[in-house]
């Protein structure tokens, strides 16, 4: 006897739901890989979308003396640890080793070569659209945008400096002070990497070098009888700015020399308050004894150019035979998602980490704070605050 059951007719296709979508990941560095492994390890597919043809593109990018000012083991991500072979200051090179290696060891699926112009949300709002280079257009559950404090090189508009025909450099380009050897010298800013550079110079042969300072920095020792001072920063994270302030002024006092004379008084603010405002100390590799000595001279900060001289703060004039400009990056996230209206007054994210913004769920950012703790070892916990944050939106209704 036959069945009468009727046979069931073919379904119509689906739309894609959510969860059947990549998270997509701006930015193949540290930050991205390591929310790209957290998001592997929950079993959501990433994709990590890089506009250079290689993973670490800012680190490659830095000057080579650098070394991280954080130690080894408080530098590594998620799931994969540093050599020991690394010592316990990482250089340049062996941190861009380690990223390929990552990517490498946990196969992160990447595409290179391809830049994420503008997000926005679905037309049926449940996802995100990314328009990258080439006429892509790729759609994601959710984004985690990862590319960097250090995006943009940043140049200030100084008067004059469209027209200054002398040897003017922003401090990307700047690899070491071979081509600077007997050159007068002047170098603009006093972060981190302003004052590695003014050293790099004077070890390597510059005639004369000056660093032009606006404000003057805080200078912390990286390591005190082997007691580093990312250690300090992650003890007192979460105590009042006030209190951090005064313990920060006393150890100053004990640790740091009264370089008043030679140009760089003691701050008149706290460490932590300029901290939280984003101005990180400046770790000393070098600085504090070579203003000491007189091979660093600190002036004045510059205000322009004119008549191929460089117009300082103070009135003086002066005429470097090269000026490197260590003025800093800009994040410029304006044209990738400024139109959502997720950025603050300074072009930074309104939420960070595992919060997306209230009027954006499903888009985070990490890698855009500058923490006392260290960079790499808050994107290393970022990374898995968002992927637990991206699992639990996936499974909203």
């Amino acid at each position: 006897m036959a069945d009468s059951t009727p046979s069931p007719s073919p379904s119509a296709p689906t739309a894609p739901t959510p969860a059947d979508r990549p998270v997509y990941v701006i930015g193949g560095g540290p930050a991205g890989l390591a929310a790209a492994y957290a998001l592997r390890t929950r079993g959501i597919r990433a994709v990590v979308v890089e506009r250079s043809d290689r993973v670490g593109a800012s680190w490659r990018r830095h000057y080579d003396r650098l070394r991280l000012h954080t130690t080894r083991r408080l530098s590594a991500l998620p799931g994969l640890a540093m050599p020991r072979r690394f010592g316990r200051w990482p250089a340049r090179d062996d941190v861009v080793r380690y990223l390929e290696k990552y990517a490498e060891h946990h196969e992160l699926e990447l595409v290179t070569g391809v830049e994420v112009s503008r997000v926005e949300r679905t037309a049926d709002g449940t996802g995100w659209l990314l328009h990258a280079s080439g006429g892509r257009e790729l759609t994601g559950s959710a984004v985690v945008v990862a590319t960097g404090y250090n995006h943009t090189p940043h140049l200030p508009d100084w008067p004059g400096r469209e027209t200054y025909t002398g040897d003017l450099a922003h401090a990307s380009a700047y690899r070491d002070g071979t081509p600077y050897a007997g050159r007068d010298v002047l170098v603009v800013g006093v972060g981190n990497t302003g004052a590695e550079i003014a050293v790099d110079l004077v070890e390597s042969g510059a005639g004369r070098v000056r660093l032009a300072v606006r404000t003057v920095p805080h200078i912390v020792r990286r390591s005190t009888a082997g007691w580093a001072a990312q250690y300090n920063g992650i003890l007192v994270r979460r105590l009042p700015v006030a209190l951090v302030d005064r313990l920060a002024r006393v150890l100053a006092r004990a640790s740091v020399p009264d370089l008043s004379a030679r140009g760089l008084p003691r701050p008149d603010t706290g460490l932590y308050t300029r901290a939280r405002q984003g101005a990180i100390p400046v770790q000393d590799v070098g600085l504090l004894d070579a203003v000491r000595r007189g091979r660093v001279e600190v002036v004045a900060a510059v205000e322009g150019f004119e008549d191929g001289e460089v117009v300082l703060a103070d009135g003086a004039r002066i005429s470097p035979d090269a000026v490197v400009a260590a003025t800093g990056y800009v994040r410029a996230l304006d044209g990738l998602v400024g139109h959502l209206g997720v950025l603050d007054g300074r072009g930074l994210p309104v939420a960070h980490g595992p919060r997306a913004p209230k009027n954006a769920p499903g888009l985070y950012f990490t890698g855009f704070t500058t923490p006392l703790s260290g960079a790499l070892r808050e994107v290393a916990l970022d990374a898995e605050r968002i992927a637990k944050a991206v699992r639990a939106h996936l499974r909203r209704p």
